[in-house]
């Protein structure tokens, strides 16, 4: 069978319009690969292989009676934060263990209309709370480089079945780095976009002026065929903003018929972010992606922004604090899991949460309940909102010298699973990724080499807001002249 999990996407493509292989064909060969290795990743909560091989029957049927869709009956799969209509939606979580939505996330309509075919619902820690997908009520997600290591997290699902070839792109979260830092562990590219350039309607809510969906591929170009449709206005999500979308595709391929894209361009780099911390090893590997960067034409400039440590305070002040907000209607009684034998209304409620959330859950809800309560509000809360504040000021001025940001993804590459890390450690891996949260910036990483154990290491590349092509096409410049995103685990 042809190995069709190293193609690319637009390879996918080219060769449906081109009838050299059918959308049953695709689908049929992922279907294979997740039935017959996912059991050693654990990357999927629920397959939905069967309705997936029906869609793309239809797909087919309707490429043939001239549908021109370019992305009809390419496969991919959305993170189970997506709600999907009659398909399990869990979060990662007991407490939504028997959750059936009842309609669909904007993201996962745009794809499906877009011609895209789910193959299913990927693991992830619970509510998207964690950094290396150990949080799950499914289970830990394992690394395909390294099957004894996180995959990052919490988005860990995802990336972990784009690297081991079981999707050739996926759909993600990212609310402090829950894109970044597992694409950074797994070797994949992950883009978070612009807060508002993809509607929140759908997607179960951890700390709402934070999240932001996004998308995962083997390259660059691969995530711009995903995020392209994901993205555009929605009427549902009050923090939609009501902006064109561009062709980033078409940017894409475009950029490449230049001979130098890269020349002119300044890449600011923060000293803040290359301190203490930092493993050596991915702090060389970052560095000497930086002057290849330089050879293809870009100019590194010295910028300053807030020092990590402080964004890192300041995200779990603030996102704690909605996640005890919305994490409030979990509460047993509409839907969702329920204790049994409840005594009373407060035995339904107090038992029913407990039960139903996990430790990681429990630990934010309480955080976040005490920064808001009376007495402390005024010393954490808002005193974070306005850090928050001066964290997007020195962003602006960064962009005064410089057109996108180089930083290193995470501190190091990816652990052993069940590592006795402490929670302030573990919340350490996203310390380079929450300040383009708190920002509401995008931002974008990429795969640059491998420590001396054989695991990826990521550089994230930050842009202005709405620069979502500039990210996309300056790491498709890198992907030209490199072959780390073409890299591939040997599981299967």
């Amino acid at each position: 069978m042809t190995q069709f999990h190293h193609l690319s996407v637009h390879e996918m493509v080219t060769g449906l319009q081109n009838k050299q292989f059918s959308s049953s064909d695709l689908v049929a060969h992922f279907a294979s690969r997740i039935e017959s290795l996912d059991t050693q990743t654990n990357s999927f909560i629920t397959q939905t292989l069967d309705t997936a091989k029906q869609h793309a029957k239809t797909a087919d049927a309707l490429r043939a009676d001239g549908d021109t869709r370019p992305l009809l009956g390419v496969p991919m799969a959305h993170k189970d934060n997506l709600c999907t209509q009659g398909v399990l939606s869990t979060c990662g979580s007991k407490m939504l263990h028997n959750f059936v939505s009842p309609y669909d996330a904007t993201v996962v309509k745009n794809v499906a209309d877009a011609g895209f075919i789910s193959l299913g619902k990927l693991n992830m820690d619970e509510f998207a709370m964690g950094s290396d997908n150990e949080k799950s009520h499914y289970g830990a997600v394992h690394n395909p480089w390294d099957l004894s290591r996180v995959p990052g997290g919490s988005s860990g699902g995802s990336a972990a079945a784009v690297a081991a070839g079981f999707v050739p792109v996926a759909t993600g979260s990212d609310t402090g780095g829950s894109i970044r830092q597992p694409a950074s562990f797994c070797g994949v590219t992950g883009i978070k976009p612009t807060y508002g350039r993809v509607s929140r309607y759908g997607m179960i809510a951890y700390a709402s002026s934070l999240d932001q969906a996004g998308a995962f591929g083997k390259s660059a170009l691969d995530c711009a065929y995903l995020l392209q449709p994901m993205s555009g206005h929605d009427n549902k999500d009050s923090t939609s903003i009501a902006k064109d979308v561009p062709n980033w595709v078409d940017e894409i391929l475009t950029a490449r018929t230049n001979d130098k894209p890269l020349q002119g361009l300044r890449i600011g780099v923060p000293s803040e972010y290359f301190g203490a911390g930092l493993n050596d090893e991915v702090a060389t590997t970052v560095k000497s992606a930086l002057k290849h960067y330089e050879e293809l034409g870009a100019t590194l400039v010295d910028i300053h922004l807030t020092h990590p440590e402080i964004t890192l305070a300041t995200y779990y002040l603030l996102a704690p604090a909605e996640a005890s907000s919305n994490l409030s209607r979990f509460d047993g009684v509409r839907f969702g899991y329920r204790c049994e034998n409840p005594k009373d209304l407060h035995d339904l409620y107090t038992r029913s949460r407990s039960e139903g959330f996990g430790a990681e859950v429990q630990r934010r809800i309480i955080m976040g309940t005490y920064a808001l309560s009376a007495g402390y509000f005024d010393a954490y809360y808002v005193k974070a909102q306005k850090v928050r504040r001066l964290i997007a000021q020195d962003f602006a001025k960064a962009f005064e010298s410089c057109d996108v940001i180089a930083t290193p993804t995470a501190p190091t590459t990816a652990y052993k699973i069940g590592a006795s890390l402490t929670p302030a450690e573990i919340y350490m891996g996203d310390v380079y990724t929450i300040g383009v949260n708190l920002a509401g910036l995008p931002a974008i990483s990429h795969p640059i080499g491998f420590d001396k154990q054989g695991l990826p290491v990521g550089l994230q590349l930050i842009g202005n807001h709405w620069q979502e092509g500039k990210l996309l096409s300056v790491t498709d410049a890198y992907q030209q002249v490199t072959d780390f995103h073409k890299a591939a685990p040997s599981i299967g």
